[in-house]
């Protein structure tokens, strides 16, 4: 393991075909304890622990039907650590670390930095000036190609050059402009087979430009407003399989037609911290030093 600035760009390997891998965090200690996103507004020690247990357990049995799920240990103080989306981004055993907006979540990075350290990574650092939220805020395309990167209430777009540079991709940023999307991962969901499901409202013109330029009509699963705010796109997508929070009937039905296994969790009390299954875990590859 090493703790490196950024200075070479890492080849990128292949994504893996094999049983992925994914961190979470067990909700011991969550709660909404601040206001940093509008779904935390009106919802402060309004979740019940109990139920976000049961919630993120029926989120875990699902996910290790199809996956391999790794946990970090929750930390006192440290209440949003259960949605380790917000970690770091990894490819190839190198993971670029968060540097969180907020303060109230700044504490997680040392905890973070200890179990990829721990774990055998080589962890680069983002400078705290340009702020970056980890794969909240960005999606590699299913091929690998590219890395669709939110900008706006939480990451910035000074980050991205950091992410180019580290893997020598290109990175298409994309502008969030709704508070209630504050990360792409709640608005924008790359899928299989050159899927994408997004809600096009997330977005400003030039984004949805960018967006519609690569997916042809025929790929595209746009999200209406009811689904989008039960966060539809916030979804954790293996091989054919889908798990995410409730959707509606129709949605389920279009992700059916191309052969997709809808599997819902009902996830109500992290939405409460504007979370949802994509939240809750993040993809970790198997190429450690």
């Amino acid at each position: 393991m090493s703790t490196q600035p950024i200075e070479l760009a890492i080849p990128l390997a292949p994504l893996a075909a094999s049983r992925p891998t994914y961190l979470m965090c067990p909700p011991r200690l969550y709660d909404v304890n601040y206001v940093i996103n509008p779904w935390m507004a009106g919802n402060v020690h309004a979740s019940s622990r109990e139920r976000a247990a049961q919630q993120w357990h029926r989120l875990y049995e699902a996910i290790t039907e199809v996956a391999d799920v790794e946990l970090i240990e929750p930390q006192p103080g440290s209440p949003d650590m259960v949605f380790t989306a917000n970690a770091g981004l990894e490819r190839n055993g190198i993971v670029a670390l968060s540097s969180f907006f907020h303060p109230e979540r700044q504490a997680e990075e040392q905890h973070f930095r200890r179990w990829f350290h721990d774990a055998g990574y080589t962890i680069l650092d983002i400078p705290r000036e340009t702020p970056f939220e980890g794969e909240g805020d960005a999606l590699f395309s299913t091929d690998g190609t590219r890395l669709w990167a939110g900008h706006g209430p939480r990451t910035t777009a000074a980050s991205h050059p950091y992410l180019s540079k580290i893997w020598n991709v290109e990175v298409v940023p994309l502008h969030l402009i709704d508070p209630r999307f504050y990360h792409l991962d709640t608005c924008f969901a790359p899928l299989e087979n050159d899927y994408i499901m997004y809600y096009p409202q997330a977005f400003d013109a030039a984004s949805l430009t960018k967006i519609e330029a690569f997916y042809p009509p025929i790929k595209r699963i746009i999200v209406k407003k009811t689904d989008a705010t039960h966060f539809a796109c916030n979804t954790i997508n293996i091989g054919r399989t889908i798990i995410l929070n409730d959707i509606s009937r129709e949605l389920t039905a279009q992700l059916e037609a191309v052969d997709f296994n809808v599997i819902p969790v009902t996830l109500s009390e992290f939405l409460k911290a504007g979370g949802a299954a994509k939240c809750l875990v993040m993809r970790l590859g198997a190429n450690r030093n």
